[in-house]
């Protein structure tokens, strides 16, 4: 029986958490198996960014309105001993998105100050598949130099710069685009948006606009219980910069929402 495919997702506390929660929609549809990890400062940026407010202890409650899926475990950063800690626990690889420069800076120099960091290290160190997605600009030479030492070490570097080739029409189609090329480095080619040569993109919920503090993940914006409602009769419910029909929301962004550490 083949197994299922198995990763660790980070976030952090760069601004970009909708490409996070992007990944983790599609991660999660696509029935991987999934160990996630949120730092302090990405539940910050998540409340700037998405108007939502959350700790670490209601966080489930936040993504999932209907309890964590199976194939889904949330971590606490602080517990330096779960299992994502260890080299013997099997997963294929480790996705940072986005990845802020202080956290980029300390995989870079062996560093491992919370379960995110040590995540990372044992990615390396077992030659594991590790992509971190930094989310920065303008970048210093010590960012440029700590991007190289990783890329050296076979880290895959894939700067949040999505390309504009697909004809975006929307916030999601830009988000879709850089989440797409996350999955393309996981070998998981799964066609978001349009590719350049003309394939077609598969059905996908795009992302939605919900109150604030509603689960990300409940009603008819759920990933786990997908209502039918159409895109129409949603749509009035969401603000001019939102999409409807079950999904994240992208939602008004907070002028305060920057890269922390």
């Amino acid at each position: 029986m083949k197994q299922a495919r198995s990763w660790i997702v980070g976030v952090t506390g760069a601004s970009g958490v909708q490409y996070a929660i992007r990944l983790i929609q599609t991660l999660v549809e696509h029935r991987v198996d999934l160990h996630l990890v949120f730092s302090e400062a990405a539940l910050r940026v998540l409340q700037d960014e998405l108007g939502i407010k959350s700790s670490q202890a209601k966080l489930s409650d936040v993504l999932f309105e209907s309890g964590l899926p199976k194939n889904v475990h949330l971590y606490n950063p602080k517990d330096i001993g779960a299992a994502i800690a260890s080299g013997t626990f099997p997963v294929e690889g480790m996705v940072i998105i986005p990845c802020s420069m202080g956290t980029l800076g300390a995989i870079a120099h062996g560093l491992s100050e919370n379960l995110l960091h040590r995540a990372a290290d044992v990615t390396l160190k077992e030659g594991r598949r590790l992509i971190l997605v930094p989310r920065e600009t303008p970048v210093s030479a010590i960012h440029l130099e700590n991007m190289l030492k990783l890329s050296r070490l076979g880290v895959r570097i894939a700067p949040a710069m999505p390309g504009f080739y697909h004809r975006p029409t929307s916030v999601d189609d830009v988000v879709d685009m850089m989440v797409m090329k996350v999955l393309d480095q996981m070998d998981m080619k799964i066609s978001l948006v349009k590719r350049w040569g003309g394939d077609t993109v598969g059905d996908r919920a795009p992302l939605s606009g919900g109150a604030p503090n509603e689960s990300i993940f409940s009603h008819s914006h759920s990933i786990v219980n997908r209502s039918s409602e159409t895109a129409e009769g949603s749509a009035s419910e969401c603000s001019n910069h939102e999409l409807s029909n079950g999904g994240i929301s992208v939602g008004e962004r907070s002028e305060s929402s920057r890269s922390l550490s």
